[in-house]
């Protein structure tokens, strides 16, 4: 439990970022997968949107192994446990703010969808 809130450090040499890192991946690909699809069924969606939604999680899973991969670099590197809290915050912020507000976008893709094809 001490190292959800970043208290534990284990040995000083690994904080166990990368960890955390892909635990919180983990959460916010299922949330992002969830939201896509209530979305999209909310909209009365087609077929193509479906497939957009593949292609999204994709898109998504890609970037989230780039991020786990730049975390196990990371948490092995010399930088102070202070300059990797502050990296690892940023970078949450930016992960969950793409992971609740990327599925935002298919509402106005809907829209038009509908407006173009009825």
């Amino acid at each position: 439990m001490a190292s959800v809130f970043g208290n534990g450090m284990g040995d000083g040499r690994s904080s166990g970022f990368a960890k955390r890192v892909s635990s919180q991946l983990a959460a916010a690909l299922v949330t992002f997968a969830l939201l896509q699809i209530f979305v999209v069924a909310r909209m009365g969606g087609s077929l193509i949107l479906h497939l957009g939604i593949i292609v999204a999680i994709g898109g998504f899973a890609l970037a989230a192994r780039t991020l786990e991969h730049r975390w196990a670099m990371l948490d092995g590197g010399t930088l102070s446990h202070s300059g990797l809290a502050l990296r690892f915050r940023r970078d949450m912020l930016t992960l969950w703010s793409a992971s609740l507000l990327g599925p935002m976008l298919w509402i106005p893709v809907a829209l038009v969808m509908r407006a173009l094809f009825g």
